[in-house]
């Protein structure tokens, strides 16, 4: 039988959605989409989730993949806001340790720029206050030679010394998806590809949605007492949709980065830095690469492919030169790059990045609840703010009680580690049990990282049917990986898997270049696709090639 978040099992997923009535049908499978629905799951309510494209296609796959506490915001004295998700930063950590990693960060400041050495400490120690950080992780300041010591490719011209504080990196997609699965493994129902084209009304208020399947052409009925709309980007369009956008409305920005290998910018130590015209820019190392962003430009285009300028391009790359100037770096370093959305709530008369990133909640006529604004780190938060919401309101119509928020201390699917103390010898036996398996050390503890405590069900694919991978004259660990991803989670394409599974496209382009043709013809006999469905399913993906190494 096929698991219940396999691509192979997306009919009597579509089934279990339509049967009778939903509590609550949640529109959108970000992160916020995947926390409502998981917070909603574990409280009891008969939740389903729908999604236009992959599970965190949108702005969820496309972030800095930092679960950061937002230190730039104290300067727009968002205190609240940085008190909340710096708190936040931990409890991810906790609740899935293999994609959420502590990360020391360093703060150069330079005469005359955006931070000086006592406003570095000040805001740091704030900082540290509000976040709740716990002692080892604690800012520290740094001389000049400590500075350089930690980054030698730095500016050092009136460079006057460095702040060095933690934040958390992240897996974005695989956290958005961790998430996704922890709540279909307790019994809500998600689905991708699944279009909602309208609404279904009883007199003036909405009680379902027509929700159109991208991989079949057919349209479905799903009946819901309440409806969420967390589509990110797209939540003006549903909220026309719903005739209710009126008042406030999203303004998008949008933010590229760059991703070069770690011989051309071989960066030692993630840094976050001023740019020559007075904003902060993030450079960090992963996996032998250095990426390096974000841009905060406003943007009017299509919202599914937003893409990387000229200007976009230059931009980062100028800022790179500036603050590491030894390393000469020019367009053709670039090896790869995404660009994402950040949904804004607008605000009259203020630049892209004056806007505020607090999230908010709009009420339709309808009864449509749409959550805009917010950031990755604070999913788990809007999360429970939108559950309370509904549970408030299905107690007034119909007298059922709902418990509070359940996730604070709940590991999600691939953390059931017992706590972060227990990952490293935890990697430390997975990776000697995939080198036992012919994986090399590095490989190992790359899919180790990637799965987390699922990597035994990767494993027993490689141990029982890594002999099909002779097949597509593929890797064994990719094909291992493959099988999971269509399996365990739902990933339909090729770009599902390579740029949001795995995160080939971004941070292993070699590996895309080497078995995209494979990978092509495996998922398309796994799926049994038609030649015409293949057929589209490689442009899309060398479209994704296109956009994430090209300028448009």
């Amino acid at each position: 039988m096929a698991a219940a978040f396999s691509s192979k099992n997306r009919e009597t997923v579509l089934n279990n959605l339509k049967k009778g009535e939903l509590d609550l049908l949640v529109i959108g499978g970000g992160v916020t989409g995947a926390g409502i629905l998981l917070d909603a799951q574990t409280r009891g309510l008969n939740v389903g989730l729908v999604e236009m494209q992959d599970f965190a296609a949108g702005t969820s796959s496309r972030s800095t993949k930092l679960v950061h506490g937002g230190l730039r915001y104290l300067k727009q004295f968002e205190v609240k806001l940085v008190a909340e998700v710096g708190k936040e930063r931990a409890i991810v950590y906790e609740n899935a340790p293999h994609v959420t990693t502590p990360e020391w960060m360093l703060l150069p400041f330079y005469k005359g720029g955006t931070f000086g050495k006592f406003s570095t400490s000040i805001g740091l120690k704030v900082y540290d206050f509000l976040a709740g950080v716990k002692r080892k992780e604690r800012r520290k300041m740094l001389s000049v030679g400590e500075t350089l010591a930690k980054e030698p490719l730095l500016k050092k011209d009136q460079l006057l010394g460095g702040g060095y504080y933690v934040e958390y990196k992240t897996d974005d997609a695989r956290l958005t998806l961790e998430i996704m699965k922890e709540a279909v493994d307790r019994g809500a129902s998600a689905i991708s590809y699944s279009k909602v084209t309208g609404f279904i009304y009883s007199g003036k208020k909405a009680v379902g949605a027509y929700v159109e399947d991208q991989l079949t052409g057919e349209t479905h009925e799903i009946y819901a007492k309440k409806i969420v709309n967390a589509t990110g980007p797209w939540v003006d369009l549903l909220r026309e949709a719903d005739r209710s956008k009126e008042g406030k409305e999203i303004h998008h920005t949008k933010g590229i980065h760059l991703v070069i290998d770690g011989s051309r910018f071989p960066l030692k130590q993630a840094v976050y830095y001023d740019t020559e015209d007075g904003r902060m820019v993030f450079a960090i190392p992963r996996g032998g690469k250095t990426y390096v962003g974000t841009t905060d430009t406003d943007y009017k285009g299509d919202l599914a492919n937003p893409g990387m300028t000229e200007d976009d391009l230059h931009y980062v790359i100028n800022t790179i030169n500036f603050m590491f100037p030894s390393v000469n770096i020019t367009k053709d370093d670039v090896e790869s790059s995404w660009s994402g959305l950040r949904p804004l709530i607008h605000e009259p008369k203020k630049g892209p990045s004056e806007i505020s990133r607090k999230d908010e909640v709009f009420h339709s006529p309808s009864g449509l609840l749409t959550i805009a604004g917010g950031k990755l780190t604070g999913y788990r938060k809007m999360a429970e703010k939108i559950v309370d919401l509904v549970a408030g309101q299905l107690k007034e119509e119909d007298g059922r009680s709902f418990p509070g928020c359940q996730t604070e201390h709940m590991e999600l699917s691939g953390g059931k580690l017992g706590g972060s103390l227990n990952l490293k010898p935890f990697i430390a036996e997975k990776t000697d049990e995939g080198t036992a398996l012919g994986l090399s050390p590095e490989k190992a503890k790359e899919m180790v990282y990637r799965f987390g405590t699922n990597i035994d069900e990767v494993y027993d694919i490689l141990k029982t049917r890594g002999e099909e991978a002779k097949k597509y004259t593929m890797p064994k660990s990719l094909y291992a990986q493959l099988i999971y991803s269509i399996e365990n989670e739902m990933a339909c394409t090729p770009s599902d898997f390579l740029i949001r599974r795995i995160s080939a496209l971004y941070f292993d382009i070699d590996t895309v270049y080497a078995w995209k043709d494979e990978v092509y013809n495996a998922v398309a006999d796994i799926l049994g696709w038609s030649e015409e469905h293949k057929r589209n399913m490689i442009i899309d993906f060398e479209e994704q090639i296109r956009l994430s190494t090209e300028a448009i």
